[in-house]
């Protein structure tokens, strides 16, 4: 039986994004391409699952193909959930976003010496047809803790200060497969590859 569809597009420009689901989409009869270059969508959604939503069905209608998106971010109890669904736009880079994370946390924790560092990545997914259509969403989630200072020199994002307290390491100290499978990203796509895998017949 021929597959509905053979190519996908992940809706992201985020080079470290695009790498991971390449590696998630590998076991599937798939060419897994890029977004156009230069393609950005306005996200203005008001949950994760909204924002993948957008961004799936602007680019499967720009590309003629199916489309996955994700829209994820970093949600701390201290800071009321922040940065959220604003997680990318919290800084211009990686370290200036980590840097103001940790600056917020640490005034936060000069007004309450027990202050709460708990936190949680979230990830959620949206599936799109070619005509715009989304026709699947999940949405994955990893507990954590914020650390003090950055610890490992992988990943990306704000990997270097997110702890898992049950591995007892951050997310830029794992291996791919590890982060993979227990991250915020592998979550979400163990509960869509079934449902993938079954529309590909």
């Amino acid at each position: 039986m021929t597959p509905i569809f053979d190519r996908l597009v992940i809706a992201t420009g985020n080079a470290g994004k695009l790498q991971e689901f390449q590696r998630l989409l590998a076991q599937l009869p798939l060419a897994v391409l890029p977004q156009p270059a230069g393609f950005e969508v306005e996200e203005t959604g008001q949950t994760f699952v909204e924002n993948a939503r957008l961004k799936a069905e602007a680019v499967a209608l720009a590309t003629g193909c199916w489309a996955l998106a994700d829209d994820s971010g970093l949600s701390v109890a201290a800071l009321g959930g922040a940065p959220g669904i604003h997680s990318a736009r919290y800084a211009t880079t990686d370290e200036e976003r980590i840097a103001r994370l940790l600056q917020e946390l640490a005034a936060a924790q000069a007004l309450n010496a027990t202050l709460d560092r708990s936190a949680e990545f979230v990830a959620a997914l949206a599936l799109a047809d070619p005509t715009g259509k989304t026709l699947l969403t999940v949405e994955g989630l990893c507990p954590g803790v914020i650390l003090g200072a950055p610890r490992g020199a992988a990943g990306f994002g704000y990997d270097p200060v997110f702890w898992v307290p049950e591995l007892g390491l951050s997310f830029a100290e794992m291996d791919k497969d590890t982060k993979g499978e227990i991250g915020h990203r592998g979550r979400a796509f163990a509960l869509l590859l079934p449902q993938l895998q079954a529309l590909l017949g």
